[in-house]
């Protein structure tokens, strides 16, 4: 029986569906790294993807269900909230909450129905869930679709903030967390056990750990002939300024604030799909040497020059800079959103950067930076963090599809 179990899962190639979508940019970013995985490590895996606000303007279209957001605003949800982050309206994040929860209460029904036919036509052997909210819906629909397929959750935020958002304890979803708190409150709404999932941190792009070209052993050497490619200083101080993929306005004044320490200090913006903030960077640059770029696909490569990050408390921001060496900063108040405000406590707690109430003092931030005992301090903690958690998701997927091959191998032969 055993033998037969084995051929029947090696001679299996798997079908994995990824459902994300455009809120931000972690949930395609984490899906991105997946697949770069895959490739390199020429799994038997066949990806898709399946973009849940494409469709939802498709059902739309079709008036099968209704779109609360189209209705109100003429924008689908995903853009409502990327047009909040690129104007700094965090505020109407609540509302937008309080809409996708409204959404998908009025199109519960219709939605189930709906992936239940899909996961039939798709036939998938796993689905991935990078999106909160959805999973409830998502486990009725594979159950009336496909049943016995497993579904994994992938908690896109260190923390699952509000509780419930991405941990759906009714269901049999497997969940993965990135950090000791998100694995606690899987184990407080009641997950079972097995099917909580701890990795060394949150999936980022595997080009995070790359050097950046030639021998590693000439990584330094390297990185000042770049900074001089670019304009820079190859031996000073050097920050890198990212807000993710629709830059911010708080850029602005993080440059304002830091012109005071002269030559002490270059820094790099990175201004995402915001072409007008990087020429206002550009037009507005004193004596202080600053690189400024709009959107780009090499993070890893600036990253690699630059010797801290400036930023928002984003997951997947927080989780590159720190596989690139980088303590941070980052800033936290009234305006931060609430699924990134515990990623602030993490930052503080694992001692690996620094967390401000105003970018109006990153001055006094950056200063504690340019003394080196306290950077090599920060440095430090940074190296005890080790996140290799897409190098991990691999094994973690395979057993899944390996074991659920295996009990659906025992029921075949046990019929027979």
């Amino acid at each position: 029986m055993e033998t037969l179990q084995s051929t029947l899962c090696a001679e299996k190639k798997f079908q994995i569906n990824v459902v994300t979508a455009w809120y931000g940019g972690a949930h395609y970013a984490i899906y991105h790294a997946i697949r770069a995985i895959v490739e390199q490590q020429k799994l038997p895996w066949e990806l898709k993807v399946t973009d849940v606000d494409e469709l939802v303007e498709s059902l739309t279209q079709q008036q099968k269900i209704v779109d609360i957001y189209k209705l109100l605003t003429g924008f689908t949800g995903g853009e409502l909230y990327n047009r909040m982050l690129k104007s700094g309206w965090t505020w109407l994040y609540p509302l937008i909450l309080a809409l996708d929860k409204l959404l998908f209460k009025l199109n519960y029904d219709a939605g189930v129905e709906f992936f239940a036919e899909y996961w039939r036509q798709q036939q998938p052997d796993l689905v991935i869930s990078l999106l909160p909210l959805y999973n409830k819906g998502l486990w009725d629909s594979l159950q009336k679709g496909k049943p016995d397929t497993p579904l994994v959750t992938v908690c896109v935020d260190f923390a699952d903030s509000p509780p419930g958002f991405y941990i759906e304890p009714e269901t049999g979803n497997y969940i993965v967390c990135a950090t000791e708190k998100a694995v606690e409150q899987a184990h407080s709404l009641g997950v079972q056990p097995e099917r909580i999932i701890k990795t060394s941190g949150l999936i980022i792009h595997p080009r995070f750990y790359q050097p950046i070209a030639g021998d590693a052993c000439d990584g330094l050497r390297l990185r000042q002939t770049e900074r001089e490619r670019l304009g820079l200083d190859p031996n000073c101080l050097t920050g890198i300024v990212l807000f993710g993929g629709f830059g911010s306005k708080a850029m602005l004044e993080i440059a304002k604030r830091l012109e005071c320490f002269q030559q002490k200090l270059q820094l790099i913006f990175i201004c995402g799909r915001n072409e007008q903030l990087a020429v206002a960077l550009r037009e507005s640059q004193g004596t202080q040497k600053r690189f400024v770029t709009s959107f780009t696909q090499d993070i890893p490569y600036y990253m690699h020059l630059a010797d801290f990050f400036i930023g928002k408390p984003g997951p997947g921001s927080i989780s590159e800079a720190l596989a690139m060496k980088l303590p941070v900063i980052v800033q936290r108040n009234a305006a931060t959103l609430p699924q990134e405000r515990y990623n602030t406590e993490w930052i503080q707690q694992k001692k690996v950067g620094l967390v401000i109430n105003s970018f109006r003092n990153i001055d006094q931030a950056v200063e504690k930076f340019l003394q080196p005992e306290h950077f090599a301090q920060y440095r430090t903690n940074i190296a005890a963090v080790n996140n290799q958690a897409v190098f991990e998701i691999p094994e973690i997927l395979q057993n899944i599809l390996t074991t659920n091959a295996q009990t659906k191998a025992t029921e075949l032969l046990q019929q027979r």
